[in-house]
């Protein structure tokens, strides 16, 4: 569409104001579907995003800063595929009101419990951009009760895959269509709370973008979205001209893809060429048959969102992307096609292709990147039917881990994972609604990476189940090997499952994946999540900071011993 506002209207400060009521337009839209959503998942986690799309291939105009980083370039393709399936007739025209339904993996999704929804955004009748977002569902049918299902070798067992489909039609929704949604997902009447909630958020993102475009015109409102992209495009390629010129190479790997017990690698080569990042992952292992392929959405997000890790200030638009280049994905398991499943590509493979992305840049800007964080979600479901009240339930439970140390600081303890702002639901809320009982929730103790800077803790949590029976399911990572550190720092600790049950304790074959255990009540699962990795030669670290982790026991006396060797107990200086 052309602009016909000469960029040299906009002063600085009006496209400043611009950019922050686009801001808070999404801001807005995430605030709402929190508040009015009905699952733990999302209104206590915020387990999800909403974004502002271009209404001719779908590039990122705005995201809030309330959303989950990894969406940012899933639901840029997302709308894309959308555009090009209304193109070729295979899906309906867009009208006013009308709510399309998706959760595909292969078309710029990520797993199936990621259900995006998509609003043709219309202002004095024309068609002007799109609204989308992405919320995590607890349950979309399936083996297992959540979806993540550790054994999956085709997506149709992961559960109900849904083209772009109009589940609401001119502000309608479509009861056959819902009809068949919840004919196929476990809890089905608690589904429509949080449905209401996603197309509410983009009713409100759709009147507030619209009192935004009153203020301001249409016209200056697009010269707007034009030039707030060349603006991030320049600032990355300013960062970017800071890296040294050269070839960087790193790998990381996951555990195993939950079948075969063997680790899948992740080979990485960044190359570096003036204002210009491509990122090579050739070499990668083949497709896998359990739930850990990554679909290419996932993986050119997950790229995205490691640069603005370390380059955090560059505004979130289509413009920041452009200078970065994701190549040699294809044949590997970063490329997932169908009927691979994908389970675990968002919440776990993305993480280790973050990491890796930290590894490389690491040798080339030490001082701009944090060690390996803990690098998993922590994906454990509960499901079952209480005898309490007679209702099924799935409990679906992510927890935080240890961030990586940096040049300046020690890591982050207890931190969202890599890809999001997720965050543990309170213990009180999941107690309220679901039969179990905490146990235990604290610092996983001594599982931050030794180094100058040390890595920050993961979290050690139990829960028991109080009444009836239920099915339990893991999908974590980092069980094998603890997240590296950088500098001379050392790994993190790795993340532990355990359940425990009559009198004995059980530990998965895969070490953190596995599926329909069955638990009753007395049985108590432990989790134990990984800390970051350490920053620096562990020699470079004062002794009286090592005394003080002590006395927080942080560590035990023979655990800093063993880390630090120049410690010893007792000493302060």
């Amino acid at each position: 569409m052309p602009i016909s506002v000469h960029l040299d209207t906009l002063d600085p400060l009006t496209l400043a104001v611009i950019e922050a009521g686009l801001r808070q337009v999404c801001n807005e839209m995430d605030i709402t579907f929190s508040r009015a959503a009905f699952s733990p998942v999302i209104a206590e986690a915020d387990d999800r995003a909403d974004g502002i799309y271009a209404v001719d291939d779908g590039r990122l105009i705005s995201q809030g800063e309330l959303g989950l980083p990894v969406f940012v370039g899933t639901m840029q393709q997302s709308t894309r595929d959308l555009i090009r399936l209304i193109k070729e007739g295979r899906a309906g025209k867009p009208e006013p009101g009308d709510i399309y339904i998706v959760n595909d993996p292969y078309l710029g999704g990520t797993h199936l419990m990621d259900v995006r929804f998509v609003l043709p955004f219309y202002f004095e009748g024309e068609h002007v951009c799109w609204l989308q977002n992405t919320g995590h569902w607890p349950d979309v049918g399936g083996m297992v009760p959540g979806g993540f299902s550790a054994h999956a070798t085709e997506v149709e067992q992961e559960g109900l895959r849904l083209p772009p489909v109009k589940l609401f039609k001119r502000g309608v929704i479509d009861e056959e269509i819902l009809a068949i949604i919840k004919s196929n997902i476990r809890v089905a009447d608690q589904r429509i709370g949080d449905i209401k909630a996603q197309a509410a958020a983009l009713t409100v993102g759709e009147r507030r973008l619209s009192d935004l475009i009153r203020r301001h015109s249409l016209p200056v409102i697009r010269a707007a979205w034009a030039e707030l992209e060349a603006r991030a495009a320049r600032l990355m390629r300013a960062h970017i001209a800071t890296i040294p010129d050269g070839t960087y190479r790193s790998e990381a790997f996951v555990d195993s893809d939950g079948i075969v017990d063997v680790p899948l690698r992740i080979a990485l080569t960044v190359t570096k060429h003036g204002d210009t990042l491509v990122f090579d992952f050739a070499g990668s292992s083949p497709p896998c048959r359990g739930p850990m392929n990554s679909v290419s959405a996932t993986t050119i997000s997950s790229v995205y969102l490691a640069v603005r890790h370390i380059f955090p200030d560059t505004p979130l638009n289509a413009g920041a992307f452009q200078p970065l280049t994701v190549q040699g994905i294809e044949g590997t398991f970063l490329d997932a096609k169908y009927p691979r499943p994908v389970s675990g590509c968002a919440a776990e493979v993305s993480q280790r292709i973050a990491e890796a992305v930290f590894l490389a840049l690491a040798r080339a800007i030490p001082a701009h990147v944090t060690a390996a964080p803990a690098g998993t979600s922590g994906n454990f479901c509960l499901g079952g039917v209480d005898p309490a009240s007679g209702l099924g339930y799935v409990m679906y439970q992510i927890t935080g881990g240890g961030y990586g140390g940096n040049a300046a600081t020690d890591g982050l303890s207890n931190g969202c994972s890599t890809i999001g702002i997720s965050k543990t639901a309170p213990v009180e809320v999941m107690e309220q609604k679901f039969p179990v009982l905490f146990r235990h929730f604290s610092l996983h103790e001594g599982s931050g990476g030794a180094g100058a800077q040390r890595g920050g803790f993961g979290v050690h949590y139990e829960i028991e189940l109080l009444r009836g029976e239920a099915r339990a399911s893991f999908v974590m990572d980092h069980g094998r090997t603890g997240p590296p550190g950088i500098e001379g720092g050392t790994a993190g600790a790795v993340n532990i499952v355990r359940i425990h049950r009559d009198g004995e304790t059980i530990v998965p074959q895969h070490l953190s994946k596995d599926q329909d255990i069955e638990i009753k009540a007395g049985d108590r699962v432990e989790v134990m999540t990984p800390g970051g990795g350490g920053y620096g030669a562990a020699a470079g670290r004062s002794r009286a900071m090592i005394t003080r982790d002590v006395a927080r026991e942080y560590y035990s006396a023979s655990q800093a011993q063993k880390l630090w060797p120049h410690w010893r107990p007792g000493e302060d200086a």
